[in-house]
């Protein structure tokens, strides 16, 4: 039984940015002729644009939380060996993605997601000591996570 799942699309910044490569694909191929050439320009930068639209689609990584298992894109724990959770937002979690992070966690972080997780393992045979996820919704997440 599902009890959250959640999945990391890019924001709407991304996919706008991401679309300055149709006017990058048509200024490098309109000097070839006038009309074939803008064309051209045109066709290449929403293939390419499609492309990366499929890319970011795809490789969103999911949050999914079971009765007895927490998934973070691939990794997989079971509930009862994870600790203490805490949502940090804004600068606290610029500092959890930055000066404080233990270089031995786990990440699953997108910079288009403001909020993140920190879960705590409670094994003492796994050498990493959190994982730090991205999330929209971490008061969700956090319930789902300590609800045994």
């Amino acid at each position: 039984m599902q009890h959250y799942r959640e999945r990391l699309h890019p924001s709407l910044w991304v996919y706008l940015s991401t679309a300055l490569v149709l006017p990058a694909s048509t200024i490098v191929f309109a000097p070839l002729t006038t009309v074939p050439g803008v064309l051209i320009g045109i066709a290449v930068g929403l293939v390419l644009y499609a492309g990366i639209v499929v890319v970011l689609v795809t490789t969103s990584p999911v949050l999914e939380v079971t009765e007895k298992e927490v998934r973070v894109g691939r990794a997989r724990i079971p509930k009862e060996l994870v600790g203490d959770c805490r949502a940090y937002r804004g600068e606290d979690a610029a500092l959890q993605r930055g000066r404080l992070l233990d270089a031995r966690a786990y990440l699953c972080i997108r910079g288009w997601i403001d909020p993140v997780v920190n879960m705590r393992i409670a094994d003492p045979q796994d050498p990493t000591p959190y994982w730090l996820v991205s999330t929209r919704r971490p008061g969700d997440f956090i319930d789902a996570v300590t609800m045994r």
